[in-house]
């Protein structure tokens, strides 16, 4: 076993054991942190196939944006140190099912494939310009409206968050509100 295949299986043990962590985890903080590690491992892996360009807009975006997003919502709400309710017997075993279908079915995909023969060895060549050009067209291969839904879809996330961390939780809060703004 070589120096490559060393590496790979490091950062797919973290990718690995971050995602299974980030599910598994009773408090929701700890979950995102653990989702942090995983999605860094995957800039990892994009560093490991030399796709720089690729590694960057992962961890700028999704580490940088996304887990960014997910924290704040997270202390925005008021039960940022509360564990989550533990799921039902039937929801993790239909989990736990549809994750061994999920791998068998994979597996065999990727077993009856024939195309892996046909794969060259010489290097993924990315040209940074391209791929910008490409991300920001217009035309029928450009990826302009993918790129600004995800930022509609991430203002929207905010503006939700926002709205439930403001609301009042009960009739309590409600009064002490009231008697606050009378003063």
């Amino acid at each position: 076993m070589n120096i490559a295949e060393i590496l790979f299986y490091a950062i797919s043990a973290l990718i690995l054991g971050g995602g299974i962590l980030a599910v598994t985890s009773v408090k929701i903080f700890r979950a995102a942190i653990w989702l942090l590690f995983s999605l860094v491992g995957i800039a990892a892996l994009y560093f490991w196939m030399q796709v720089e360009f690729i590694a960057a807009i992962q961890i700028v975006v999704y580490v940088g944006g996304i887990v960014v997003l997910i924290i704040f919502s997270i202390f925005l709400t008021q039960n940022s140190g509360k564990e989550m309710a533990k799921p039902a017997t039937g929801k993790i075993i239909f989990s736990a099912l549809a994750a061994l279908f999920g791998t068998a079915f994979v597996h065999n995909l990727i077993v009856h494939y024939e195309g892996f023969k046909y794969i060259s060895a010489k290097p993924f060549n990315s040209n940074v310009e391209a791929i910008g050009t490409q991300m920001l067209s217009t035309t029928s291969y450009g990826f302009i409206l993918p790129f600004e839904a995800v930022s509609m879809l991430l203002l929207a996330a905010m503006v939700g968050c926002i709205v439930i961390a403001m609301r009042p939780k009960n009739e309590m809060e409600i009064n002490t509100i009231k008697e606050t703004e009378n003063i």
